[in-house]
């Protein structure tokens, strides 16, 4: 809680709002009501709030999405998963993210709905490729070719999927969704293989173009 007197700049003030909006957000969903409401229980003017977050509860939004990438990257590193598998790295990335969101779930639910709104789309993809990118680097990815796109690609789709599933369910310790994980990851390593042994065969295959030039320009003897 804060005082009418509180001396700290809009800058200063960003994540008390984010995390004075979040309980409210549960109920009110991310509007400009949760943000009023924020600003209130920190015992601050709206046009303070508002200097804080010119771009208004979107920003705030913006801000949790943010947050939630850095504190995803934080705990990986703690957990040291470059000596797992890749698979596992992956699957470890996911779960951790969850896991740290179960709290907020009410809160994501009404983030996603608020990404889907047309006005919201270009930061919703934004924020979805900002977080697979995270768990790829936190796994070590070092890629920089067309791979470091189709891999970020491909974990936006797993990451979606199992973010609804997750959002929906009420088993116990949300065991239902980590076999949903885990079935998701099982399809995207199949599909890994599959292009790994394409490119293999691929490339013991002769070569077209040599094969035309040796019919136009046929080896003397």
């Amino acid at each position: 809680m804060t005082s009418a007197s509180d001396d700290r700049t809009p800058l200063e003030l960003r994540l008390p709002i984010l995390e004075a909006i979040l309980p409210h957000v549960a109920f009110d969903g991310w509007t400009e009501t949760a943000l009023k409401m924020a600003a209130e229980d920190l015992n601050i003017s709206r046009e303070l709030a508002e200097l804080a977050f010119p771009r208004g509860v979107i920003e705030v939004l913006e801000l949790h999405l943010e947050e939630a990438d850095k504190a995803l990257a934080e705990k990986l590193d703690e957990m040291d998963i470059q000596s797992m598998k890749i698979r596992d790295r992956i699957t470890v990335a996911v779960r951790t993210r969850l896991e740290q969101q179960t709290p907020n779930r009410e809160v994501v639910r009404r983030g996603l709905a608020t990404l889907a709104m047309p006005q919201n789309l270009a930061l919703g993809s934004k924020a979805l490729w900002a977080t697979a990118d995270t768990m790829w680097r936190a796994a070590g990815d070092t890629s920089t070719d067309h791979n470091w796109y189709t891999k970020r690609m491909t974990l936006s789709g797993v990451y979606s999927a199992v973010v609804m599933y997750w959002l929906n369910d009420e088993s116990e310790d949300f065991a239902d969704t980590w076999a949903f994980l885990d079935r998701r990851i099982e399809d995207v390593m199949k599909i890994e293989k599959a292009k790994f042994q394409m490119r293999n065969a691929c490339e013991k295959m002769p070569s077209l173009s040599g094969f035309l030039g040796r019919l136009r320009y046929p080896t003397s003897h």
